[in-house]
């Protein structure tokens, strides 16, 4: 909560500074804070049918939701594409977190069904980071299993979600080299590097405190260009440098790995704990990437698995012996 409630007032400072609009960002620390109480009350009441009926929504409304599916609009730069993968992929982590948690074998057999959805229903809805996501975070969470300690392979999560956020930043800055520059830029809708690239030298030229939440579509220079421009650079960490400084930046930061720390410290079992940690982190990387994070769906979600993941059950006999 200190962390959400510096990120909210952080915004205000930088929106302060230089006439932004911070509710955007106000927004979706509400949402994260209310999924992630959310997911802690409903998970001690119903580890099991909790991030079932969650997993089942997450897969209707990536399928079912029309702002959210495919259609003509998805490769334009407003695309929502990332959106739909990230839905894809807390609803795959959701369903095999309730697999981990249930004790019988039919209805785990019938929540690993659930989570297996995801990877067919990505196709269903043409989205291919959709597909990978789940398949990535399904085979997280087979191999979360045999997982004997949490803190490596958190640490490596960690790792691989910094991977892909300097990545995109190396992109932006030109640093990569021009084979591989070239190769990724040819898997991205047009003029996301030209975004990418636009942020980072607004962040160069405001490094303390930003230009401003909600103002990278005005002072931009590639998105007058664009048709259909949600005015931002569909890259969470690089919008947080562009708009609030380094500081963003490190706040956006600190809270994925409060959210890993927990998940190291939680009472839950290894795998239910490492699968969580695994769909999250392929939403830090689909963020780095795209404007998922735009969506309240999406962040609700991202709290919602987090809550599910850390909370403690509420057994009767513990309760009793409490008194």
């Amino acid at each position: 909560m200190i962390l959400l409630g510096a990120c909210a007032g952080w915004s205000l400072i930088t929106a302060a500074a230089h006439d932004g609009r911070p509710e955007g960002m106000l927004l979706a620390v509400l949402a994260v804070a209310a999924g992630y109480a959310a997911g802690r009350v409903s998970g001690a009441l119903l580890p099991v049918a909790a991030p079932c009926v969650g997993a089942a929504a997450g897969l209707a409304l990536a399928v079912v939701l029309p702002r959210l599916s495919p259609g003509r609009w998805y490769t334009a730069p407003l695309g929502y594409a990332g959106a739909t993968a990230a839905l894809l992929a807390l609803a795959t982590g959701a369903a095999c977190c309730a697999a981990w948690a249930a004790t019988a074998p039919g209805l785990r057999l019938g929540m690993g069904a659930l989570a297996c959805a995801g990877v067919p229903a990505g196709i269903v809805v043409g989205s291919s980071a959709g597909c990978v996501a789940s398949a990535a975070v399904l085979l997280c969470a087979v191999a979360a299993g045999s997982a004997r300690g949490r803190g490596p392979w958190l640490a490596g999560l960690a790792a691989a979600a910094g991977l892909v956020a300097v990545t995109v930043w190396a992109v932006a800055a030109g640093t990569l080299p021009a084979g591989l520059a070239g190769a990724l830029a040819d898997r991205l809708p047009p003029q996301r590097v030209p975004r990418w690239e636009d942020a980072l030298r607004l962040a160069d030229r405001n490094s303390g405190l930003g230009v401003g939440p909600g103002r990278f579509g005005e002072l931009s220079q590639v998105l007058p260009r664009t048709p259909l421009s949600d005015g931002r650079p569909h890259s969470a960490p690089l919008q947080q440098a562009a708009e609030q400084g380094l500081i963003g930046v490190c706040l956006l930061a600190a809270v994925f790995a409060w959210v890993l720390y927990a998940l190291w410290r939680t009472s839950r079992p290894t795998p239910v704990a490492l699968t969580a940690g695994a769909a999250l982190t392929a939403l830090a990387a689909l963020a780095s990437v795209s404007n998922a994070l735009s969506f309240t769906t999406v962040t609700v979600g991202a709290g919602l698995l987090a809550g599910w993941a850390t909370a403690r059950p509420w057994m009767g006999d513990t309760m009793t012996s409490g008194r």
